[in-house]
């Protein structure tokens, strides 16, 4: 397999992180970084080894043997970063949410799709190999049939007006930025719910972002799911499913958790099966990985992380937020 050239536009806390895990890949290299600062930029690329460094983020599309570029500005530009690289022939992986709204994420499949370049959402959990592994625990039947699915993400910020958190501007607020990742399980196990079957309900701070959003989806078949995210208080970060014939429990922090625990019910005792998926870094290699294996097959998204999987869970958030009556 050959070496793939990565650029990355945005130079925030994630960037590295995810900088850090490219270095994990023997078919990986950072080529190139961009940030507002040029500076900035200059820094992050010395620290890491990339050969380019560029103090805006449109002078990306012109760097020399690039391969693909992951997005990680903030929320309100993923739009704007992610169009002009597409539209330069450009493969994207951007960060989530993917976009602010369901009218930006359908012109960026849009655009994905008439210049026949790759695009994917950044949906890292969906790879850590501990939470690949519920899928196949499920379709095998282990659980039996899946009828609840409950999970939360919280943790306790002090109110800061200027944090991105809080700063209704740049897309803050708790349902985007960690409410995601509950509607992901939800989604991933069940699909994506009827706009009529979502009930939902949230706090706000001072700035009109929520601080605290919580919701349920209501499926055919008397199933549900049930999420909830806050950046007023630190929750376990556990996710559970729930089946006829027994459960599955991702142990915190679920979203990229290294274990699970499969309870199955036989007459009236457990049997419990402790599952361990130890991984080294921060968990972002596993995403990076899957990008380049899908380049290498010449395809156009990926087959365990769909364009309309994503499109489906941005108008979830939409329909979300407008329950809640959360606008940007």
């Amino acid at each position: 397999m050959r070496t793939y050239n990565w650029g990355i536009i945005g130079a925030s806390k994630i960037a590295r992180k995810f900088a850090d895990d490219l270095k994990r890949l023997s078919n990986a290299r950072l080529h190139a970084v961009a940030s507002t600062s040029a500076d900035r930029a200059a820094a992050f690329a010395a620290e890491y080894g990339a050969a380019h460094s560029f103090g805006r983020y449109e002078d990306m599309v012109h760097c020399p043997d690039l391969d693909i570029v992951y997005v990680a500005t903030p929320h309100v530009l993923h739009c704007e970063n992610t169009l002009f690289c597409l539209e330069h022939g450009i493969p994207v992986l951007c960060e989530k949410p993917f976009a602010m709204n369901s009218a930006e994420a359908h012109r960026m499949v849009a655009a994905a799709r008439k210049n026949r370049v790759f695009l994917m959402e950044a949906l890292w959990t969906r790879f850590i190999p501990a939470v690949s592994q519920v899928f196949e625990l499920i379709e095998a039947g282990e659980i039996g049939m899946v009828h609840t699915v409950k999970s939360d993400f919280g943790f306790r910020m002090p109110f800061d007006p200027s944090h991105r958190i809080f700063n209704k501007a740049l897309g803050g607020g708790s349902l985007l930025d960690i409410g995601i990742y509950p509607a992901l399980l939800s989604l991933l196990t069940f699909g994506k719910p009827d706009a009529k079957d979502i009930l939902a309900a949230a706090t706000f701070t001072q700035t009109g972002v929520d601080e605290s959003c919580a919701f349920s989806f209501r499926y055919p078949g008397n199933r549900l799911a049930i999420g909830h995210s806050t950046v007023a208080a630190t929750t376990p970060v556990e996710a559970w499913l729930f089946g006829t014939e027994g459960t599955i429990y991702l142990h915190p922090r679920w979203h990229h958790t290294e274990r699970l625990t499969v309870s199955r019910y036989e007459g009236r005792g457990e049997i419990k099966h402790d599952l361990q998926f130890p991984y080294e870094g921060w968990g972002y290699a596993f995403e990076a990985a899957h990008v380049m294996q899908c380049l290498e097959n010449e395809m156009l998204e990926s087959d365990k992380l769909p364009l309309d999987l994503t499109l489906n869970l941005v108008e979830t958030l939409d329909d979300i937020r407008a329950k809640v009556g959360l606008e940007y």
